[in-house]
């Protein structure tokens, strides 16, 4: 790998030795990237006050000796996105979607749209145009959507049925085993299922396919909304097979 220049989001820095930073960044035309940026931590002149979580930077990236990470040679900021820093609600929200990206992205595969729709987040979240609750949910099913592991909420996961806009009797519930939705009649047979309202289904359907800027503007009642972060946030570390630390922090806040 040669130069390269970009325009990144720092997902997460860790310190290395005494100096030296290694950054993990999603840029735009790259997809998900890491460098080391050395001196970084010395280097008031070079780095001083650039290189915080979530901020949106123009990079320039050396290669590394062989097979060593690439260099940080230049960065100036974009967007820096201070006041998500500025409030632990809002960084533990940005921490978990900046993790979710990290864990589930592999490195330089371009992500275009992940990345508009992280900055997107990012914008909302920095100027508070919406709460964070519904910012998550909205993130996760877009991007679980793009990555191509968006639950399944069209048909029951068990007898294939298309599930219908409004039904009497016992709502229908997720099962978390088959990554979807079951209907009313196979729920009892569903091994880990979680109730569903249809309303709620209906949501997040929409926030998964609709127009972002359109999706923005959706007004969940509280019990969708808590429905909605429940099955999320209980499906991405299930399918993804890993626990992540920024989710269980988030979940210590809310408590």
């Amino acid at each position: 790998m040669g130069q390269f220049s970009t325009t990144a989001i720092l997902l997460r820095r860790i310190e290395y030795g005494d100096a030296d930073l290694i950054l993990t960044l999603l840029a735009r035309d790259r997809g998900k990237v890491t460098a080391i940026a050395k001196s970084a931590k010395r280097s008031v002149r070079r780095f001083g006050g650039l290189l915080d979580l979530f901020c949106v930077l123009d990079v320039v990236c050396n290669p590394g000796r062989g097979s060593g990470l690439p260099v940080l040679q230049e960065a100036s900021l974009r967007q820096p996105f201070h006041r998500i820093r500025g409030d632990i609600t809002r960084t533990a929200y940005a921490s978990y979607w900046a993790e979710l990206i990290h864990v589930w992205s592999e490195a330089d595969v371009p992500q275009m749209e992940v990345f508009d729709l992280l900055f997107s987040i990012f914008e909302a979240l920095d100027q508070g145009a919406l709460p964070p609750p519904v910012l998550s949910v909205l993130f996760q099913m877009r991007f679980l959507t793009l990555a191509g592991f968006g639950p399944n909420l069209d048909r029951c996961g068990a007898c294939g049925r298309l599930l219908p806009e409004t039904a009497p009797g016992p709502p229908p519930a997720f099962d978390l085993t088959r990554g979807g939705v079951v209907c009313s009649d196979c729920r009892p047979a569903a091994h880990r299922s979680m109730p569903l309202a249809l309303g709620t289904i209906k949501q997040l359907r929409w926030l998964a396919a609709g127009d972002l800027n359109q999706a923005k503007r959706i007004r969940f009642a509280p019990s969708a909304l808590r429905e909605g972060e429940a099955l999320l946030e209980a499906f991405v570390p299930y399918h993804l097979g890993k626990a992540l630390r920024s989710l269980a922090f988030l979940r210590q806040l809310r408590r």
